[in-house]
């Protein structure tokens, strides 16, 4: 791990279950960003979904489960007990109060980058963090090409402030994983182990939303 001040990273999302992609980045960026420890955080009350999320207990105790071997990893559940909608730029201040000497990355998607300029006071996110941007195969999608000249249109921003993360291309997704569990077949390719026997053993997903 780096020699200088601690670095510390932040990977929030629905984890709605969490899956194997999800571990693959969350290893890569502790790995090329020499993080010494990897704040997991599902979301609460999600501002910006349209769908409604799972509980909570049951969306922490997969990320439990789901990234359990990598020893980095702190699953933090600060968001699950927030009243009303939870914002990063909430979390990432008080990581800075909690470690004011850290170095702090903020890991996202590239689909989440072409919308950043929407999310809730973006310019103090980067001012409190480095923004991390993960880009899974040679472009995030048909529908949200990733330009790494422009990696978030709509803001001006410093360049070293932003860093880009090259994953091998995976097509695991959240919402696939859902609808196979829906419509009854494996999905043991797509998640770890326990995460699906957790799935199982609460009978989750069922209405494939």
């Amino acid at each position: 791990m780096s020699a200088g001040p601690p670095r510390i990273g932040l990977f929030g999302g629905a984890f709605d279950p969490p899956h194997d992609a999800h571990i693959a980045l969350a290893r890569a960026a502790i790995d090329e960003l020499q993080l010494e420890r990897l704040h997991i955080v599902p979301t609460g009350d999600a501002w910006h979904k349209t769908r409604p999320l799972s509980p909570g207990v049951h969306r922490l105790a997969m990320c439990r489960l789901a990234f359990a071997k990598v020893p980095e990893v702190l699953v933090d559940d600060r968001e699950l007990h927030r009243d009303g909608p939870t914002y990063t730029v909430d979390t990432l201040t008080e990581l800075r109060a909690e470690h004011p000497g850290a170095e702090l990355f903020l890991q996202i998607g590239a689909d989440q980058a072409g919308v950043f300029h929407s999310w809730r006071r973006p310019d103090e996110i980067l001012r409190l963090a480095t923004l991390s941007i993960a880009v899974r195969g040679a472009a995030s999608g048909p529908a949200n090409p990733f330009d790494a000249d422009d990696p978030l249109p709509g803001l001006r921003f410093d360049p070293g402030r932003v860093r880009v993360l090259k994953l091998s291309a995976m097509p695991h997704s959240a919402t696939e994983v859902r609808r196979r569990v829906a419509a009854g077949q494996s999905i043991a390719h797509l998640v770890p182990a326990a995460v699906a026997g957790y799935i199982a053993q609460h009978h989750l997903y069922q209405d494939p939303r």
